[in-house]
């Protein structure tokens, strides 16, 4: 747990649920403990910025052998049976 960090059992997060969101507008961190275990930590939300795909990333990582559709075409000209 960092130093900024405000631990809390379940009835108390429950019960101050609008100061904790506050603290954590503010940076504090606040974990949720159930008999004194840590079972969750409420952290500021940040959006993420979604990185533009690349077209072609891929490109040659994959290798297809020239015989992969063999066996659908035999099925559709009755070869396996």
């Amino acid at each position: 747990m960092s130093v900024d960090s405000i631990v809390v059992n379940i009835h108390e997060a429950k019960t101050n649920l609008s100061v904790l969101i506050h603290k954590i507008e503010n940076g504090e961190e606040v974990v949720i403990a159930r008999s004194g275990k840590p079972v969750a930590k409420l952290i500021p939300y940040t959006q993420e910025i979604q990185k533009k795909r690349e077209l072609g990333f891929a490109k040659g990582s994959a290798q297809i052998s020239e015989n992969f559709d063999e066996d659908i075409s035999d099925l559709f000209s009755g070869g396996l049976v």
